[in-house]
């Protein structure tokens, strides 16, 4: 980079990885590491740690424009993907000149907060609520870019031109015996042609129900837990139809109730449906052969499920997943054997104290701990009443140092 009395070099000048002093929030206010072949880029809070290439403070003011000197070695903008979490939306009167390939915002907002996005040029645009009070409201660019909303849907809302594919992935619980999540309104996004619902395969389920305020769907991506699927029968109009992860299909309408369909997967499902959409995929074949993709694959047995994703630390990594995964095993085993509650609280305590020297444990694995003291509360026993999960988490505090 230059001195501070030279000019900054041309726009997409600086193509090599590297050290590089940037003025991000201010003079020289951070060095950026540029490493060979790696073209995302986060910035975000200091408490992201490691999560976070750049740190800022959450209500700082970014000058975006000092990533205008960097390209890729084939010469596109660089960042590629850029990943912040804050209040300062400025990257969008940015992105009016200088498109930006994948953008993922995290807001931190102090108040209700309209942004317009309607002459920014962005190929795809991730945001990502967190919980808060506050409310988003988003001018839609225009042009061809994909939106997806995770988190809270309820602080969200939109107008403008429609997204060419709109994804959704709300905030529910880790519970699938809870009642199912009605999606909030959406406004104008209602009108879109494309959709992709994402939930945790074995989380609480999200009823379809929803989809009614979508008249115009003619795709419909499914990853997840859902309830309510006979209500698919609805949307005669759809071409394309994916379903991924989902571990109950019972109540899927047969593939005949879609006459327009020419798109189909099924991957990783439950197995007896697995194997009946597989007849039905077949069958559609010989009176109208599939213009497009059609597969199932990936039956799962029904203790697949449980294996992969019945447990807290499917998300972990492996190196930590692999003792967490024991210690489980361990209290299990001991509360298999608990004849009291007194020798309940000593296996979930027991549970609760490895990970205790374990470092840096944030947010997240606390509350994937949490919810894994719950499923061992409800694990059988021999005590003849039932386990709390007041009394479970009350261990649980009073155990941990994390």
């Amino acid at each position: 980079m230059p001195d501070d009395n030279q000019a900054r070099p041309s726009a997409g000048s600086i193509r090599e990885a590297g050290r590089y002093p940037i003025d991000l929030t201010g003079n020289r206010s951070h060095t950026l590491v540029i490493k060979p072949g790696v073209g995302s880029l986060s910035i975000g809070p200091p408490q992201l740690g490691k999560k976070a290439d750049l740190h800022v403070a959450p209500d700082a003011q970014i000058d975006w424009t000092v990533f205008d000197v960097f390209a890729t070695p084939a010469g596109s903008p660089w960042p590629r993907f850029l990943h912040y979490t804050g209040s300062d939306a400025g990257f969008l009167d940015w992105a009016q000149k200088r498109p930006i390939e994948e953008m993922t915002w995290t807001p931190i907002l102090s108040a209700d907060t309209l942004v317009d996005a309607s002459q920014s040029h962005l190929h795809g645009l991730h945001i990502e609520l967190g919980p808060s009070c506050e409310t988003l409201s988003l001018k839609l660019p225009k042009g061809h870019y994909r939106l997806s909303v995770s988190g809270d849907l309820s602080r969200f809302s939109a107008t403008g031109d429609m997204p060419s594919s709109l994804t959704l992935a709300p905030r529910t619980s880790r519970r699938k015996n809870d009642a199912p999540l009605l999606l909030p309104g959406l406004g104008e996004l209602h009108q879109v042609t494309s959709l992709t619902l994402h939930n945790a395969p074995l989380g609480q389920p999200i009823s379809l129900e929803c989809l009614d305020r979508f008249p115009n769907l003619n795709s419909l991506s499914l990853w997840g837990n859902f309830c309510d699927l006979n209500l698919l029968a609805r949307h005669a109009g759809l071409t394309n139809l994916e379903l991924r992860f989902i571990p109950d299909l019972r109540d899927l309408p047969a593939l005949e109730t879609w006459p327009l369909l020419d798109r189909f997967i099924a991957y990783n499902v439950e197995e007896i449906a697995g194997k009946r959409l597989r007849q039905q995929m077949k069958t559609r074949a010989k009176t109208r052969p599939w213009t497009g993709h059609a597969s199932v694959s990936q039956l799962r047995k029904p203790e697949w499920w449980t294996t992969e994703f019945g447990r807290p630390f499917s998300a972990w990594p492996k190196r930590l997943a692999k003792p967490a995964n024991e210690a489980y095993n361990v209290a299990k085993a001991a509360l298999a054997g608990a004849r009291s509650l007194a020798d309940a609280e000593a296996a979930i305590t027991a549970f609760t104290v490895r990970f205790n020297t374990l470092k840096d444990i944030e947010t997240t694995e606390r509350e994937d701990l949490g919810e894994a003291v719950w499923q061992l509360s409800q694990s059988d026993h021999l005590i003849g009443q039932p386990i709390t999960e007041e009394m479970a988490q009350r261990w649980f505090d009073a155990a941990r140092d994390y």
